[in-house]
């Protein structure tokens, strides 16, 4: 679709974004790339920290060998570092970490150690650069994005509904939560971009109910909209049953059984998009290879529940779903914040 060449708007693009993120002139900044990245992306990350009088270095790992039985995708915990300890001092003697690994390294065991000096890390997720142009921080964005997490923090309960069937609830007691909202300014903190969620990762034993992914929903991992439902249940957290005809369902129980990981059947997080600037068709429009989907994980009012890693919960896996789920209505402690899968203004003024 896209001639893969260096554009000089792209380059913009990308000086706009560590703008953002506060980079100054002098500022020691990696470069973090494998070799099954996409090599748009890292000359455009280079050229555009060179023209804001950065200091740009490059960490580059081999993509490591394939161990899962099945695919790998977007799961945002990325084994491309693999633990070796001269990578993680190079990057952590940085300021700022500029993610550019394929599957990205929310996840990944390694960061805490790559961050817990100060350094920033910005994942640029493993889009072409047509989808970033689109989708640049936004200061209003960021603004209603920390309303949100503020809203999460104090809630103790979040339930999810649908006339489709959904009925979920989750105990957000103590569990960690945050915001994305595209760049990261801080130290020690981290980002994805494009941005423009609220998720929580809630602790073990609290998610419990029903979900109904209703014809028209996404499963990201196949980046796939659905033509015919898939019903699950949850128990204390893990997907113990899969319902539903056709291929949608069947995909979905293949994969999950193929891991052979009672942890992939765990939940990674939930939470809803914020951003009005992400499109939901957006999938429709790229060829797969062009895409990690961020986008439709961030368009506003979705319910994003995924399954998979979540460290707080002390469960890895390299298993994983993100699931955009459209017309829920989402509440905190009975207080809605998306109502049928439309963000509610107020909640967050």
């Amino acid at each position: 679709m896209f001639a893969d060449r260096i554009e000089g708007k792209w380059i913009d693009t990308f000086v706009t974004a560590f703008e953002f993120c506060k980079v100054v002139r002098g500022e020691e900044v990696a470069i973090l790339s494998e070799t099954q990245s996409r090599p748009l992306n890292v000359h455009l990350a280079e050229l555009a920290l060179l023209r804001l009088g950065a200091r740009p270095f490059h960490v580059v790992m081999p993509t490591p060998p394939q161990r899962a039985p099945v695919p790998v995708r977007s799961t945002g915990a990325s084994d491309a570092v693999q633990g070796l300890g001269p990578a993680i001092k190079a990057l952590a003697a940085s300021s700022m970490v500029v993610d550019l690994t394929v599957e990205g390294m929310l996840h990944a065991p390694e960061l805490p150690d790559i961050i817990k000096d100060g350094a920033r890390l910005l994942m640029i997720s493993n889009e072409h650069p047509e989808a970033l142009e689109r989708l640049l921080p936004d200061a209003e964005l960021t603004e209603r994005i920390k309303a949100g997490v503020k809203l999460i923090r104090a809630a103790k309960e979040m339930t999810v509904t649908s006339a489709a069937g959904t009925d979920l609830t989750v105990n957000l007691a103590d569990a960690p939560s945050v915001g994305v909202w595209g760049y990261c300014d801080r130290p020690k903190t981290v980002a994805h971009w494009p941005g423009g969620i609220v998720i929580a990762f809630p602790l073990a034993g609290t998610v419990n109910g029903r979900i109904v992914m209703d014809v028209g929903d996404i499963n990201l991992t196949f980046k796939r909209y659905l033509e015919n439902q898939i019903i699950l249940t949850l128990e204390e957290d893990y997907v113990t049953r899969i319902e539903g005809a056709g291929t949608d369902a069947n995909l979905f129980r293949r994969y999950m059984e193929a891991w052979n990981d009672k942890e992939a059947y765990g939940t990674s997080h939930v939470g809803w998009g914020m951003n009005e600037g992400a499109r939901y068709e957006a999938l429709a429009m790229y060829d797969k290879r062009e895409t990690n989907g961020t986008e439709i994980r961030a368009y506003a009012g979705n319910f994003l529940y995924s399954t998979g890693a979540n460290e707080f919960a002390k469960r890895y896996t390299l298993g994983h779903f993100d699931l955009p789920i459209g017309n829920c209505t989402i509440k905190l402690d009975g207080r809605a914040v998306v109502e049928a899968g439309k963000l509610l203004a107020g909640a967050f003024s």
